[in-house]
Formats: structure tokens, sequence, C-alpha cells
């Protein structure tokens, strides 16, 4: 049977307190995993590697989250038998996470810079090169086409992106029924290039700006964590400490 200090029990009490809000961190450090996944995800999907980096660092968040909230009630259980032992081993493990969560922010922050200054050209070239047509069955060109569609834009900078790209070499139409505000209008026959018949604004500002609130959420919500979590670090070192 466990040795009882009562002079503890306040600690005690304390350190079980910050174990719940713990816990409560990786359930938020989950739902950014989700939202990562599938806030957006298909659309920002034609970005490429922007896109696959957010979501790695969205399972990222999903494993620490999963982690984090195990850690918390094996926390809990340690405080309550007074094992210094598991209580250790969960400050450890939640210091490891915290610089998870921090690294997560900085890497985030950092990659978005990147991401706005090398979108345009690649996207670009991209498109041109793999953007095969309106009901063509292939990933590329069906995440584009709706893309446009959600997004009511044509193209990466606007409809020119098509111009000489293998889309226009194999259809010989300027842009995709995609492109058009309303798709199934005879004027929207890939030629004309009205105000009144297709989007004439680019879809990369839309997307990065769509990147750009994933990459805030997702770096806000990690740090937010990391600040949530540390008091309930701190109290378990002092448990342990006083536990000796």
């Amino acid at each position: 049977m466990a040795e009882t200090h009562p002079p503890y029990s306040s600690f005690k009490k304390l350190s079980s307190f910050f174990n719940g809000i713990t816990a409560v961190s990786g359930v938020v450090l989950i739902g950014l995993g989700f939202y990562v996944k599938f806030r957006g995800a298909a659309l920002t999907r034609v970005l490429g590697l922007s896109h696959a980096h957010l979501h790695h660092v969205g399972y990222l968040c999903l494993v620490l989250g999963c982690v984090t909230v195990l850690l918390s009630f094996t926390g809990w259980y340690g405080v309550t038998k007074e094992n210094r032992g598991t209580l250790l081993f969960c400050s450890l493990f939640m210091i490891f996470i915290l610089i998870m969560e921090i690294g997560v922010t900085s890497v985030v922050l950092g990659f978005l810079p990147t991401v706005q200054d090398m979108g345009l050209e690649h996207n670009v070239v991209t498109l041109r090169t793999n953007y095969k047509g309106f009901n063509e069955p292939d990933d590329y060109s069906t995440d584009w086409n709706s893309v446009m569609e959600k997004l009511k834009c044509c193209g990466v900078k606007n409809y020119t992106d098509f111009s000489g790209s293998s889309f226009e070499m194999m259809t010989g139409h300027a842009y995709p029924r995609s492109c058009c505000k309303s798709i199934q209008t005879v004027a929207c026959d890939g030629h004309n290039v009205s105000t009144d018949i297709i989007h004439q604004e680019g879809c990369l500002p839309k997307l990065l700006e769509i990147t750009k609130t994933q990459s805030f959420n997702l770096s806000g919500g990690s740090l937010g964590a990391a600040v949530i979590q540390l008091p309930g670090i701190l109290a378990t070192l002092l448990l342990f400490t006083k536990l000796g």
C-alpha cells in the first residue's frame, strides 16, 4: 500500500488538476490534426509540397495529441499512487512533447514565406504540364477543377495560364469549363474570355490564404497547447521532488 503524505495533498490536487488540463491540450492537438487533414485539404492539395508539409505536421499533431492524453492519465495515476518513477517518466515525456510543439510552431511559420515565394511559378508550370481538362479522370485535373469551381477562380494567376499548356494543345481551348461562372451556358465555349463568362481572378491568392489560415491555426494551437502543459510539467516535477 502506498505511503501517504498528508502535507503533500495540496500538491497532489494541483498535479491532478493540471493533468486534466494536459488532457485537454491533447484533445486540442488531436483537433488540430483533424482540422489540417479535412479543412480545405482537398483544395490545397494542388499546391503540392506545401500541402504535403502541412499534412505531415497535421499527422504529427494527431500523434502528439494522442500521446499527451495517454500521458495525462498516466500522470494522474502516478499522482494518486505517489509513484516517483511514473511521475518522472511522464514529466520527461511531456518535456519532449513540449519541445516538439515549439518545433512545430517554428517550422510552420518558417515555411510559410517559402510557400508564398515558390508557389506562383512552380504551380503555373505544373498546371500547364499536368492539367488535362474539365472531365478528365486524373487526380490532378480533378483537384484543379474542384478548386476553380469552389473558389470561383481560374488558373494560378488567371486564365492566361492555360496558354501554351497541354490542355490548350489537346483541346484548342483557351480555358476549361471549370473557369466559367456558369458551366452550362453556351457562351462557356473555351474562347470567350469576357468577364461575364469566366472568372478573371487566379486561384493562387485564395489557396495561399487558406494555407496561411491553416498555418496560423496550427502554430497557434501548438504553442497554446505547450503553454497549457507547462504548469502541469512543473507541478509534477515539484511533487516528484517533494516525494523524494
